[in-house]
């Protein structure tokens, strides 16, 4: 019984670590609190798939907005994972500390893509989004590497614990030293300066669907975007949504494409336009569609991650029979080009709303060669939930680890600006509809560490943790 209570107050309060709440200083306690409840327990895999439940039920509940089958997957799947760790932390006791840490970043690496395409949501690193200190040191590390080092100090806290304090010396002492590195090398360069205009028109019918929803949403972004005066930005973004249909498609409708061009030639400034186009009864895609200053439609990302079951249906025929799925009637067909235009604004990355909670989209728009990353999402149906806050959060690391200002556009809100590594700027609350001005710098000189390596701290992590059990296992034979 003991273990089940350190196991639930360990998933509260790594729940209250992400935002509203936004303890992030609670990450390494909920952390330990997890490897003590699944170390003490005769159960350990139900033990920590209990814990993995309740985190992600109090973290990501706001998808039940859209059904019991959107989030119930989720959770259950997901969930899994700590059961499994708590199995191989069980399995070898006197190896806590490297079953701890090369457990936890194996078990981060691989729910980030499994399965259907993964889930990045709720990483123990995205909270250090709120720390200066700690953000400084995500150009270096990225997200996961501060996920290991969380888990090593709560790997660190349990043995000292038990009378074992090297650990605990040893993972508090390379968290200040990497702190300290990240103090003494130099950030990306902040190059010449971008006006850049979100226009955040909403919908006609905000927490429902109406008849002619986007072509009345086409008609209130193009009122709102036609009050921005003549040179008044050199990018204008329109966030995911924002276009589409048969009938308000920048591609589909020559007269859309005319209007937004008209804008984009009477203002001198680069257009990003999203939009949902179909292609047929059972397929579509979603699409950022790029305008320059002459009014021409210059190119299009189309989005590589879709939604499973809320842009798609994987193995539809498996699931025909769940009356809630007829809500996805098409399923979005996935793009295959990184997001990178070069406009004359500036090279700047694109990301479509699900693909931003993911590290690997971003970076590959800064290996492209992105000085600014723009991501479109509409996040309209989590209502006034803490979702927005959740994806500020994830931009916020992201500018910070690939040392690009972020442009965050939501089509109903919310919508904000990351600048000089991960700074919250202005928001344009959710369902005002509004221009939100914002400067930007275009990145100067060399990627990150993180943008070149990647996940580095995290494989180090996964083979030293191997290495360790290996070893204990060649020991044992001899």
């Amino acid at each position: 019984m003991r273990s089940v209570t350190l196991t639930l107050a360990a998933a509260v309060l790594f729940v209250l670590a992400f935002p509203p709440f936004s303890q992030a200083w609670l990450v390494p306690i909920a952390l330990a609190l997890y490897l003590e409840g699944v170390s003490r327990s005769p159960h350990p895999f139900w033990t920590g798939a209990l814990f993995g439940w309740t985190f992600f039920a109090g973290l990501i509940w706001w998808v039940g907005k859209l059904g019991l089958i959107a989030v119930a997957p989720l959770v259950i799947a997901f969930g899994l994972y700590p059961g499994l760790l708590g199995l191989v932390i069980k399995r070898f006791p006197q190896h806590l500390f490297a079953t701890a840490v090369g457990g936890w970043a194996a078990m981060e690496a691989i729910r980030v893509r499994f399965p259907v395409g993964g889930f990045e949501w709720g990483l123990a690193g995205y909270p250090m989004a709120d720390y200066a200190l700690t953000r400084a040191a995500a150009p270096l590390i990225g997200t996961t590497g501060w996920g290991v080092l969380l888990v090593a100090l709560a790997a660190g806290l349990v043995l000292a614990r038990r009378g074992n304090w090297s650990p605990l010396a040893a993972s508090g002492g390379l968290i200040l030293m990497t702190i300290l590195v990240a103090a003494l090398v130099p950030q990306r360069g902040r190059g010449e300066e971008r006006m850049v205009a979100i226009v955040q028109g909403s919908t006609p019918c905000p927490l429902e669907h109406c008849l002619n929803e986007r072509l009345l949403t086409l008609e209130q972004h193009l009122a709102l975007t036609r009050l921005i005066p003549a040179a008044g930005a050199d990018l204008v973004v329109w966030a995911e949504g924002s276009t589409g249909s048969f009938d308000a498609d920048p591609i589909l409708v020559p007269e859309v494409a005319k209007a937004i061009g008209a804008e984009a030639t009477r203002i001198g400034a680069d257009f990003l336009v999203g939009g949902d186009r179909p292609l047929s009864d059972t397929e579509w895609v979603n699409a950022l569609v790029a305008f320059d200053p002459s009014g021409s439609i210059v190119g299009q990302y189309l989005k590589r991650h879709p939604v499973p079951f809320g842009e798609y249906i994987p193995a539809r025929p498996l699931f025909d029979w769940i009356p809630a799925l007829s809500q996805v009637p098409r399923d979005m067909i996935a793009g295959e080009e990184v997001g990178v235009f070069d406009l004359g604004s500036g090279t700047v990355g694109t990301v479509i709303s699900f693909e931003g909670n993911f590290a690997r989209y971003g970076r590959d728009a800064a290996k492209n060669g992105a000085e600014l990353l723009v991501v479109a999402t509409n996040t309209g149906s989590y209502e006034f939930t803490s979702a927005s806050d959740q994806f500020f959060q994830i931009s916020r690391m992201r500018s910070a680890e690939l040392g690009l200002d972020v442009v965050h556009a939501a089509v109903t809100g919310k919508s904000s600006y990351f600048t000089d590594g991960g700074v919250h700027g202005e928001t344009i609350e959710f369902l005002e509809q509004e221009v939100l001005y914002g400067t930007v710098h275009l990145a100067t000189g060399l990627p990150t560490l993180y943008t070149r390596l990647g996940e580095w701290i995290q494989g180090l992590a996964v083979v030293a943790g191997a290495a360790g059990l290996l070893r204990h296992r060649l020991s044992v034979r001899r």
